[in-house]
């Protein structure tokens, strides 16, 4: 089947499993790109602020890029699928095997591994589901790997009548992400993990706005519609990518866990309500889970996100549902 979509697609009648989809221009990031997602997002990850820490921990003379941002780059260089989306379902099993640096290219691939039709309801034109294959690439090495599930309109009066399983997102095995730990990262140069008990939650009283939304956007070359212009989404408003959620939750957990060496996966993230600019939105972060390693701490955080709008509950409406793995440093024995 030919590579080549037009420019208002694809659309889910379009696409078959194992298309390749086209790939979008590769991406240096360089100073200015992450200076401008740290504008956006305001995170505050120590190896990606100090050179001279950086440098101390990972051996590199360059700055580490956010994984924030590592993410953020491939969900858009991966949006080729997803021009047309309706929403995104979720996003599934990331992993980020490789620590990128300021400098560094990344380019990423996209296939469709499996398709499924929505119900279709009176009155509203077919969708359906579709489960793409995402893999992003810095020097010959993957540093994103993951599942995303955008839904999309049919252009054609009939649905193709697919049904594949699409899966599930299954345990979280953090025991798995033990084997990308950076080996030669000093992690007790990042000071002690503070005590944080499995099960125990804390609210970030900071709130945070969401604004510069469609700079994000065009930051990453996120091409889906909804995300640039309101009369292309289901809402009277524009839809914000949901990745900036994402962003502004990372830079949450990094002030509850000031001592984040970085983020090594995702377990899964369910956009549980949209969100719109002008948004003030608060954080719930709740330990999961934790696994020492040698000289190294790793925790699965559960991230909730709330909206707080004139018509919200008292604690906000539920936007954001994300379990990510993050390496921090070790505890101090005893």
């Amino acid at each position: 089947m030919p590579d080549v979509i037009p420019l208002d697609g694809p659309f889910y009648d379009d696409l078959v499993v194992g298309r390749r989809l086209a790939r979008q221009p590769a991406v240096t990031l360089h100073s200015g790109v992450t200076a401008l997602h740290q504008a956006l997002v305001g995170e505050r990850l120590a190896l990606c602020l100090d050179i001279e820490l950086c440098r101390a921990v990972t051996g590199s003379d360059r700055l580490l890029v956010s994984p924030g941002l590592v993410m953020q780059m491939s969900i858009g260089q991966s949006t080729t699928v997803s021009r047309r989306a309706v929403a995104n379902l979720f996003y599934r099993n990331v992993r980020l095997p490789t620590p990128v640096f300021v400098g560094d290219t990344v380019e990423t691939a996209v296939v469709v591994s499996a398709l499924a039709d929505s119900s279709p309801k009176p009155g509203r034109a077919h969708r359906g589901k579709v489960l793409v294959d995402i893999v992003t690439t810095a020097n010959g090495e993957p540093v994103a790997t993951y599942q995303r599930c955008p839904m999309l309109p049919a252009a054609g009066p009939d649905l193709p009548e697919h049904a594949d399983d699409l899966g599930d997102f299954g345990p979280l095995d953090l025991e798995s992400f033990v084997e990308i730990i950076p080996p030669e990262w000093k992690l007790g140069l990042l000071g002690e993990s503070a005590p944080w008990s499995i099960g125990e939650s804390i609210l970030d009283p900071t709130r945070d706005v969401i604004d510069g939304a469609t700079s994000l956007v065009r930051l990453t070359h996120n091409l889906a519609m909804i995300h640039r212009d309101a009369s292309e989404a289901p809402y009277p408003e524009r839809l914000v990518y949901g990745g900036h959620v994402v962003g502004l939750a990372q830079a949450s957990l990094s002030r509850v866990v000031p001592n984040i060496a970085t983020v090594l996966g995702w377990h899964e993230c369910n956009h549980t309500g949209p969100a719109f600019e002008g948004d003030l939105l608060s954080f719930e972060h709740t330990l999961m889970d934790s696994v020492e390693a040698p000289s190294a701490e790793l925790q699965a955080v559960r991230v909730q996100g709330f909206a707080h709008r004139d018509d919200s509950p008292v604690h906000g409406t539920p936007i954001l549902d994300w379990t990510v793995v993050v390496l921090v440093a070790p505890r101090s024995p005893g």
